[in-house]
């Protein structure tokens, strides 16, 4: 038998062993935070002096008191083992993307053959995982391999279960001997600190009360698709890559427009069910589920929290999402671009600020025209966005996420801002001196009387935009389904920093004149910014022709095509002035982020390219001389089999060509630079993959079924 379908037997045998006994909304209050050591759950373990302390540091980021460590490790290893813990982690989020952990158990043998559960202040606080085998961009090698996990208190530790037990996990940052950051918490929390010094300052001209403190807060939407686990097995390009590097397109993909929030099929429904409860366990507020728009495609969604907390949550998510899929014989793809042809996937990360206090400061109430803190902020992050283009474009650059960037949906590689009418109006107004508010929403009659009036938004939603004011947000669209949406997070903050600090500066000095109102120079502010980058906002078709012309063109915005297009500019002096200025990355730490990127570029080509060889070489070439072997034997030579083995011979030439020119180019590499690798795989690997993946396409229209290799797209997207 051949093994695959030995693999495939395997991968069928699939059950769900336990039925819950109690209902969803009998669990949901029940369960939510249930594995969370929150705050609360400390108060009630910790002495009140040492509970204060911890709370300055979570709620005020005061600087940990380390002489509370002993005590509180002791109350978090009592609640863990209390939960069914036996070990604990640092939990990490390293250069990779995705997130690391060491386990160890809370046995300590006391000898005498006597063993006790003990955990120390001094192993809550830190650890020491080996800082070369991660990316390090250059900051860490073998010969200098120590690094250090700290423990990082303003988010909560948790438990994470598995069948024959559970872990305590403890949320960690990652830096090296050196003290230089090598994971994606550090920079994000240092730029959350960045944008609560640049806000301040601002809201207290304003009139915010002393002490008023500032953070961003996120939604992050997270697309993905499940495809039955027995085709994922049969696939070595969705095995090794996320990808499908072959596969024709199905008579019916999603034209139909039929799939988008169409009704859950069951299976995936109780698989995503059975997500959601554990998820709410781990003090996730899961909110949205809903099919996507191509077949096979679903999307989950959190409500606004923390970024720090999103973060963490986000990957959290992704985790849940992969490991429960498979309990259900199915396989989740996060890839943003598993499939050509349909809709790609992506992480809208819905972002914001917000007081201490529970304030938004980008809602523009219910009179925006004269909510001067509304329209101080929102122009400074019109100013961000046009000043950091291309840090926008970087966060977000992946060899994955430019298959999916430019259509279907997805934002093209041009940054701009939509902002809607109403609110363009509003800035327009400003700019013109007539000021007030021209265009108002009002209720909506449907034409029945059984029906009620509904409120109309102040602006349309715009799916082409890669940066969008959606109410009280702005939604970041170009963020990738596989991504940590910390450094995205990180950019954001940093950027929405420098324009506020300027755009205060400016305030103040405008305040400064004899007889300046609050009013008066603010107005003039948000009138002088609008009127400066009103370039970067467009509320059109960001996918037209003459868009892309006139953004280049006319507007001279950029237009960074590719990820290797877009990580050259990382280190610019704009940029290492930015992130050195605000404390959040220095030069070092920026370009070996830098230099991550271009390795992981490379890796993922290189992978692919060689996959595609391999696939062609020992798949789809021997799939068609079965074939023709087959169509040979036909003892009866009619048109249709003379002219079916005319085309096979054909194509199987032009796929034998292009196999070749693709051997060449993953054999040479490019270079020995990993940016001399990373531009071969992009300008050579790249196209000549598409040229065997092209014959291969049309191959699969006319090879037999019984003799095709891989499942098909029809399969995989439509068979659940």
């Amino acid at each position: 038998m051949n093994q695959d379908f030995d693999v495939n037997s395997a991968a069928r045998n699939w059950r769900v062993d336990a039925q819950q006994t109690a209902t969803p909304s009998e669990l949901v209050n029940s369960l939510f935070a249930s594995d969370v050591l929150t705050l609360d759950q400390l108060k009630a373990r910790l002495s009140k002096p040492d509970y204060r302390k911890l709370q300055a540091t979570v709620e005020r980021g005061e600087t940990l008191d380390s002489s509370i460590a002993d005590t509180v490790a002791l109350a978090m290893k009592t609640w863990a083992m209390e939960k069914g813990a036996t070990h604990y982690t640092h939990w990490f989020q390293p250069l990779t993307g995705s997130t690391a952990e060491k386990h160890d158990s809370f046995l300590n043998p006391a000898g005498d053959g006597v063993a006790i559960m003990s955990f120390s202040g001094k192993e809550l606080i830190q650890a020491e995982p080996d800082a070369s085998s991660f990316p390090s961009g250059g900051l860490r090698a073998t010969f200098e391999a120590r690094g250090y996990t700290a423990w990082d208190p303003s988010s909560p530790a948790f438990i994470i279960r598995h069948a024959n037990g559970a872990t305590l996990c403890i949320p960690s940052v990652f830096a090296s001997w050196t003290g230089e950051a090598l994971d994606l918490k550090i920079p994000l929390l240092r730029s959350i600190e960045a944008l609560n010094k640049a806000v301040t300052p601002a809201l207290e001209l304003f009139g915010a009360s002393e002490g008023t403190r500032v953070s961003s807060s996120l939604g992050a939407e997270q697309e993905y698709f499940l495809i039955a686990e027995e085709y994922y097995y049969r696939r070595p390009d969705l095995v090794m890559t996320g990808r499908t590097l072959f596969g024709a397109k199905p008579p019916r993909g999603q034209e139909l427009e039929d799939h988008y929030f169409g009704a859950i099929p069951d299976r995936v429904l109780s698989f995503m069910t059975d997500a959601e409860m554990q998820l709410y366990a781990l003090g996730i507020p899961v909110k949205t589920r809903h099919n996507e728009v191509a077949p096979g495609q679903f999307e989950i969604a959190p409500i606004f929290e923390h970024s720090n907390i999103a973060a963490d949550h986000q990957q959290l998510i992704m985790q849940v999402l992969r490991t429960t899929a498979r309990k259900y014989g199915l396989v989740c793809l996060m890839h943003e671009k598993p499939f050509a042809g349909v809709n790609g996937s992506g992480k809208h990360c819905n972002w914001s600020m917000a007081t201490d206090a529970g304030e938004n400061l980008l809602d523009p109430g219910d009179t925006p025209h004269e909510n001067m803190q509304f329209l101080f902020f929102a122009a400074a992050v019109i100013k961000a966005v046009d000043d950091h283009q291309d840090l926008l474009r970087t966060c977000v650059a992946s060899a994955s996420n430019d298959h999916r960037l430019g259509a279907n949906e997805a934002p093209p590689a041009i940054l701009s801002i939509f902002l809607g009418s109403e609110l363009t109006d509003i800035f327009e107004r400003i700019v013109s001196g007539k000021g007030g508010r021209g265009k108002q929403t009002g209720l909506m009659g449907l034409g029945s009387s059984v029906l009620p009036e509904i409120p109309v938004h102040a602006g349309d939603r715009n799916r082409t935009s890669p940066f969008a004011f959606t109410g009280n947000k702005f939604e970041f669209r170009a963020v990738g389904s596989s991504q940590s949406i910390s450094f995205p997070i990180t950019v954001l903050n940093v950027i929405a920093a420098d324009a506020i600090t300027q755009l205060t500066a400016d305030l103040q000095k405008r305040l400064g004149k004899k007889g300046a109102t609050l009013e008066q120079a603010v107005t003039d502010v948000v009138k002088d910014t609008y009127k400066k980058y009103q370039r970067i906002v467009f509320n059109g078709d960001g996918y037209s022709t003459d868009w892309h012309e006139e953004a280049e063109k006319k507007r001279k915005l950029l237009n960074l095509r590719t990820t290797l297009d877009a990580v050259e500019t990382l280190v610019s002096p704009k940029n290492l002035k930015l992130f050195g200025d605000f404390g959040v990355l220095n030069e070092r730490e920026l370009a070996a982020r830098q230099e991550i990127m271009y390795d992981i570029y490379f890796k993922t080509v290189n992978i692919e390219g060689e996959t595609t060889e391999y696939m062609a070489q020992t798949a789809i070439l021997p799939a068609a001389f079965s074939y023709l072997a087959e169509l040979g034997e036909v003892e009866v030579k009619s048109k249709a089999a003379t002219g079916t083995t005319k085309e096979l011979v054909q194509l199987s030439d032009t796929l034998y060509d292009a196999l070749q020119e693709l051997r060449q180019q993953n054999e040479a590499l490019g270079g020995d630079e990993v940016h001399e690798k990373a531009h071969h795989m992009r300008d050579h690997v790249l196209p000549a993959m598409q040229q065997v993946r092209a014959a291969a396409d049309r191959l699969e229209r006319i090879v037999s079924q019984k003799h095709w290799p891989l499942p098909t797209y029809r399969q995989m997207l439509f068979v659940k």
